[in-house]
C-alpha cells in the first residue's frame, strides 16, 4: 500500500472517521472513504512528482468543479439559449448574458452574513448604495468568487466588515466604490 494512502488513512482517522476495516453502518463516511481512497490509489499509481503532481491536482480540481481551464472567450459557441433573448454559458454555467444586461457573472460576489448564512444577489448598504453581487464581465473572462463578509443592521441594510472586500471584488469586475452611494 502506498505512504499517500496510509496518510489519508490516518488522516481520516484523525478526523473522526471510523476505518473502513472496522465495523460500521454503510453511510456517507463510509463511502467518502472509499471514493477519495479509491482516487488516491489511481492517483498513486500513475507516479507523479511534485511538479506533475500539483499540476495535475489542480486541473483535476477545476474539471470535477465544471471550472474552465482557460478563460473565457464569449464566442457564440460558448453560450446555449435557455429563455426569451437569455444565455447561458456552456463552460461556466454561473455565466449568463442577456440581451438588455450584457454578460454576468452571478457568483461574482457571495454575502456571508455574521450568523454564517450566504447569499447572492443585491444587498442594500447602510449608506443606501445598493450593491449587485451579480456583476458584468467582459471577455475574455476568469470567473473569480469574491466573498464579503457582513452584518446585518436592524434595518435590513448591510454593513461591511471589511470595505476593502468589497474594494477588491468591484474592481476585479471593473467597477469603483469608494464607500459612497453607487
Amino acid at each position: 500500500m502506498s505512504n499517500l494512502i496510509e496518510y489519508a488513512k490516518r488522516e481520516f482517522k484523525i478526523l473522526g472517521y471510523i476505518p473502513l476495516d472496522q465495523e460500521q453502518k454503510n453511510g456517507l463516511n463510509k463511502r467518502i472513504q472509499e471514493n477519495i481512497l479509491e482516487l488516491l490509489e489511481v492517483f498513486s499509481k500513475q507516479g507523479h512528482s511534485g511538479m506533475s503532481a500539483s499540476y495535475c491536482i489542480s486541473m483535476f480540481e477545476k474539471l470535477a468543479l465544471f471550472k474552465p481551464l482557460t478563460p473565457l472567450t464569449g464566442e457564440d459557441d460558448e453560450w446555449e439559449e435557455i429563455g426569451d433573448g437569455e444565455h447561458q454559458n456552456k463552460r461556466d454555467s454561473a455565466v449568463f448574458k442577456e440581451e438588455h444586461k450584457g454578460a454576468y457573472y452571478i457568483y461574482a460576489i457571495v454575502w456571508q452574513a455574521e450568523q454564517g448564512g450566504i447569499f447572492t444577489g443585491f444587498i442594500e448598504l447602510e449608506d443606501g448604495a445598493l450593491i449587485d453581487g451579480h456583476q458584468p464581465v467582459t471577455f475574455p473572462f476568469t470567473p473569480k468568487t469574491f466573498h464579503i463578509d457582513i452584518i446585518e443592521l436592524e434595518s435590513g441594510r448591510y454593513k461591511l466588515k471589511d470595505p476593502d472586500q468589497l474594494k477588491e471584488a468591484l474592481e476585479y469586475y471593473g467597477e469603483v466604490y469608494d464607500g459612497q452611494k453607487k
